[in-house]
């Protein structure tokens, strides 16, 4: 049980943190606080959080679990804004996407890394964002990584597996530098690319068409090009490492596919994509049987 929960960036990820803890009875306390007071005040009139500041330290006073779930870029002025009125005991944790750049900031505020913060990261979300896209039930059946280091205390993990259990959540534990891979890979490039298709397709004279015809898997994959620019772009700024190592592997097996195509080459094509479709079917069921 959490007696006073702050929540730095009540947006789509804070917002429904707090709806599900909410719902859990989970929390005495949730306050808010954001750059945007107008999204705070949407925030109580949506009963999304108790109280609002934009106060960082009036934020923190007397609260046991801080979340962050600011933008990238913003989380290290954050942190430098509450460092010195944190409550003994304090619990600090994140949901940002990308946990080097994290555990980095942490460190050059804290002078270390604080042994009570723990890095996280939902694996949820969708293409909108603010408080009024909160959804309660959010975090039910997916994951929520984190990610520790050495001196992070126990006890400060089992408080956030606690917190992210309530939401319905699973929680797994991976290392720094391997979330940050898995992650490239698997959210960070799909979005860089459904950004650039889009992007491209909106220089053709005929954009309006595609969209009025466009089929299942157009509108899926496009979809996340509605996502928010802004933590996008911090995504790929703090991840940038990663992210270009899969854009280098992705574009190299582009490269494959269109000498293929331009050669008429229906061999080498039906031998990626009998590949593709063996890979994701075979741990697809592998992952869903774990599941079950």
């Amino acid at each position: 049980m959490i007696n006073k929960l702050a929540i730095f960036g009540v947006g789509l990820i804070g917002g429904s943190l707090a709806l599900a803890l909410k719902r859990a009875g989970y929390c005495n306390l949730i306050v808010g606080c954001d750059t945007d007071p107008a999204q705070l005040r949407r925030a109580v009139e949506l009963n999304v959080i108790d109280q609002f500041t934009s106060d960082p330290s009036e934020a923190v006073a007397g609260a046991d679990m801080v979340v962050l779930a600011v933008p990238m870029l913003a989380m290290e002025s954050v942190l430098q804004s509450i460092a010195n009125n944190l409550a003994e005991g304090v619990v600090l944790t994140d949901v940002g996407s990308c946990k080097a750049s994290v555990v980095a900031a942490a460190t050059r505020v804290f002078a270390g890394m604080p042994p009570r913060f723990v890095p996280a990261h939902p694996i949820a979300g969708r293409e909108k964002s603010g408080v009024e896209s909160s959804l309660e039930d959010l975090f039910v059946d997916h994951k929520v990584i984190l990610t520790p280091v050495t001196q992070t205390e126990s006890t400060a993990i089992d408080a956030v597996t606690r917190m992210w259990e309530a939401t319905g959540a699973q929680v797994k534990t991976l290392g720094i530098e391997q979330h940050d891979l898995v992650l490239a890979a698997t959210s960070h490039l799909p979005h860089v690319l459904a950004f650039s298709l889009v992007d491209t397709i909106a220089e053709t004279d005929y954009v309006d068409q595609i969209f009025q015809f466009a089929a299942g898997g157009f509108r899926d994959f496009s979809r996340i090009a509605s996502s928010d620019p802004v933590m996008w772009r911090d995504i790929c700024l703090e991840n940038k490492d990663a992210i270009l190592d899969a854009l280098h592997k992705f574009q190299a097996n582009l490269k494959e596919l269109e000498l293929a195509i331009m050669q008429a080459n229906g061999g080498d094509l039906m031998k990626t994509f009998v590949h593709a479709k063996t890979i994701r079917d075979a741990n697809v069921m592998k992952h869903r049987v774990e599941t079950e």
